[in-house]
């Protein structure tokens, strides 16, 4: 066979098997004296069984200590581990299933939070906030705690909606809730010195419980400012009094903290 007629036979293309012959898995048969390659049927078996073996999602590499293992310990082996990692796969999609049924009926419910896509926790808290109307600060808020619940890792992202649940759970919050976002909304266009600033952070202070507060804020106590490039691009998103007002709030939980 030649092989164009070896690749059609088994399924693949000429390309792949020229490149299963650079990596070793497929022995290249002698040249006739025209110099073509004359592939037999033993080259079409170990062809065939490349296939099937990348079909159930080996690499290369594993195909290769399968095929030099005529006991068939190594495909054994690395079978169960490949079925371990499907398995693992599967629980991973039919969790993602079931939080996608809780966001369409959501959405067909017109429950979507307007900050796109977020975990049913996290939509939930959002709902028992309740409406903030016409309130920059309450939307600016909720985007935040979209972006950490994306970012952070699933041990910390269990943790702040522990944290969250925990503070709405405090009689009053959701009324505490609104005044800070209202009090914070007027410092738009003030100067960072005014009597609000302080207020504001009082407010929130006693909104928010200390352990949502991580140790390291990258708070400088004596300028006010963030040592971290994200906390800095944080304060800049903030009115300057606003920012002020959030530096206050943190300095207040850190220094409360046991």
């Amino acid at each position: 066979m030649r092989i164009g007629e070896l690749a059609a036979a088994v399924g693949v293309t000429p390309r792949a098997v020229r490149h299963y012959h650079h990596l070793g898995l497929l022995p290249e048969p002698e040249r006739r004296a025209n110099g073509y390659r004359d592939y037999t049927l033993r080259h079409a078996v170990v062809l065939a069984r490349i296939r099937r073996l990348t079909e159930l999602g080996l690499g290369l590499a594993e195909v290769r200590d399968v095929l030099a293992d005529d006991a068939g310990r190594e495909l054994v082996e690395v079978l169960g581990e490949l079925d371990e990692d499907l398995a693992r796969q599967e629980a991973e999609v039919r969790e993602r299933r079931a939080r996608l049924r809780v966001l369409i009926e959501d959405a067909r419910a017109g429950r979507l939070p307007a900050e796109g896509p977020v975990s049913p926790e996290l939509a939930a808290l959002f709902g028992k906030f309740g409406p903030a109307p016409h309130s920059p600060m309450a939307a600016k808020d909720r985007e935040v705690f979209a972006l950490l619940e994306t970012t952070a890792t699933p041990e910390v992202r269990g943790e702040l909606i522990a944290s969250l649940e925990s503070m709405m759970a405090a009689p009053g919050a959701v009324e505490r809730a609104h005044e800070a976002y209202a009090l914070l909304d007027a410092l738009a266009d003030v100067a960072p010195d005014d009597p609000r600033v302080e207020e504001a952070a009082r407010v929130l202070a006693g909104l928010v419980p200390p352990e949502m507060v991580p140790q390291d804020t990258g708070i400088d106590l004596e300028d006010g400012g963030g040592t971290g490039s994200f906390l800095r691009a944080f304060y800049a998103d903030f009115a300057p009094a606003q920012a002020e007002a959030i530096r206050r709030t943190l300095r207040i939980l850190t220094e409360d903290r046991p």
